[in-house]
């Protein structure tokens, strides 16, 4: 169990949300931002499978085959797709994500930017969050306008960088009614 290197690793991703959420005007989302991760559940799971590198939630999957500490956090935190996936009002359809509110998708957004450069380090790219989502997006269940908005702010990234991206962000998607 390595309770200071997990405790270590939710701080820095956390502030890393913080200091982003605050540049594009996002206060109370930076303040709040995975305040779950705290609870036992979460943090005593994340200490015991913390490995430095990776998500504890991974680890945790392989060892015991679910993850409750992710089944906890993805139910108090609306700014991961999981949390919006319901069924329609047409519930012949099966499970489907609903819309998001463009705030959680920034934050979304940022949350998976925070991440790469907490793992990562200093061989962080601004194309790592495109290229994890890309690896992974085949088996999401996210709305279009989720789909659209997330990818459109990833590419931005990875080809236009962060200041271009968190201004645009700013300045035009939160401004939207």
């Amino acid at each position: 169990m390595n309770i200071i290197g997990h405790l270590r690793t939710i701080n820095k991703h956390k502030f890393t949300v913080m200091k982003y959420c605050f540049k594009v005007g996002m206060y109370k989302q930076g303040l709040l931002h995975d305040m779950s991760k705290y609870a036992p559940v979460e943090f005593l799971s994340g200490a015991k499978y913390y490995q430095g590198y990776r998500s504890p939630n991974s680890a945790e999957r392989e060892a015991i085959g679910y993850s409750a500490a992710w089944l906890h956090h993805k139910g108090r935190n609306k700014h991961h797709y999981e949390y919006w996936i319901d069924f329609g009002s047409d519930s012949s359809k099966g499970l489907q994500g609903m819309p998001m509110p463009d705030r959680y998708i920034v934050e979304m957004f940022i949350d998976r930017m925070a991440a790469c450069k907490t793992y990562y380090g200093d061989k962080y790219k601004d194309s790592n969050p495109l290229e994890y989502y890309e690896k992974n997006k085949s088996h999401y269940i996210m709305h279009s306008h989720t789909v659209e908005l997330l990818e459109e702010l990833l590419n931005m990234l990875a080809n236009k960088g962060e200041k271009e991206t968190l201004n645009y962000i700013k300045n035009n998607v939160l401004k939207r009614k």
